[in-house]
């Protein structure tokens, strides 16, 4: 089949529209390639900046790492030496607190103090020092110090609020304690006099609970103190448990109890014990004396009386 001319345009025509399209689209692929290839070769100048910038900060930090370490090494040996600081200061701070708890005891021993061979003990906070003796945490209290006269024996008594040995969580028990002190030397050992303790009801009833013993002169209780106290020595059973423990008792108040300790060195009658026992303990302890002086005059002139009135056989 002969071909026509005009057939023989339109397939140049079509060669050369291809051509054309084929150029631009190579020419589109090697913009986009081109375009790429700088986007690239940025990132890689990007790249080689942060290289650098990174080998001068590791160089840096190389440099500057002993320097830390040694910092370091310093920081660590001051913390530690603020610790040992510390522990001196709280170390110091507990000789402190325990030299201000003596000096306050020392203080309140002071405002108790008695010359006469009596003591009335004012045991505050009695229900707190019960619990500390049930639980053990302190089982025994000690009561101010009080002397036979200014120059005389040191003395003090110790409770056991939850009883002690054989007496233990059924009675308290109650001890006296010979103490060393500067007139020792001109005193005369051993101790031989009678003690007397009494437990006051405070309220109007007035049944106070009163008990004494004689010392045992050949116990060491009562020798010339070799050390600040000697043993403490008394009565184990000095008063039920069961009683003290109840509520509304007559013996505690305001949670407070109060026990006189006498020194009987005058040998003052048994029978005479309960009154010198029950006089105002607020009135001045020579004014007591004459009262217990003018009593027993007057038990004896009573009973002269009463033997001059027996009729003779």
């Amino acid at each position: 089949m002969l071909l026509q001319p005009n057939d023989r345009l339109i397939d140049n025509d079509y060669s050369q529209v291809t051509t054309a399209g084929t150029c631009n689209l190579v020419t589109d692929q090697s913009q986009e390639v081109s375009e790429m290839l700088k986007i690239l070769a940025g990132a890689i100048i990007t790249l080689n900046k942060d290289q650098e910038r990174l080998i001068i900060e590791s160089l840096h930090i190389q440099a500057t790492l002993p320097k830390l370490t040694e910092e370091i090494s310093k920081f660590k040996l001051s913390i530690e030496e603020s610790n040992a600081f510390l522990e001196g200061v709280k170390h110091n701070q507990d000789i402190l607190y325990q030299d201000l708890a003596s000096m306050q005891e020392k203080i309140d021993d002071l405002r108790y103090v008695s010359y006469d061979g009596t003591l009335v003990w004012k045991i505050t906070n009695f229900n707190e020092k019960m619990r500390d003796a049930q639980s053990e945490r302190q089982t025994s209290i000690y009561s101010p110090p009080f002397y036979s006269s200014p120059t005389g024996y040191k003395m003090r008594a110790r409770l056991y609020l939850n009883g002690d040995g054989n007496a233990r969580r059924t009675h308290m028990s109650l001890f006296f304690v010979l103490m060393r002190s500067s007139s020792d030397p001109i005193l005369k050992f051993p101790f031989n006099y009678k003690v007397t303790y009494c437990l006051y009801d405070q309220t109007s009833a007035q049944q106070h609970i009163m008990d004494s013993f004689r010392p045992d002169i050949r116990s060491s209780s009562f020798q010339r103190p070799r050390s600040d106290m000697n043993i403490a020595s008394g009565i184990p059973k000095f008063f039920p448990l069961e009683i003290i423990q109840q509520e509304g008792n007559p013996y505690v108040r305001d949670d407070t109890m109060f026990i006189k300790i006498m020194v009987d060195f005058g040998d003052i009658q048994k029978t005479l014990l309960p009154y010198a026992l029950s006089l105002n303990p607020g009135l001045p302890t020579h004014v007591q004396q004459v009262m217990i002086k003018q009593e027993t005059e007057r038990r004896s002139q009573q009973r002269f009386g009463e033997s001059s009135q027996i009729p003779s056989q």
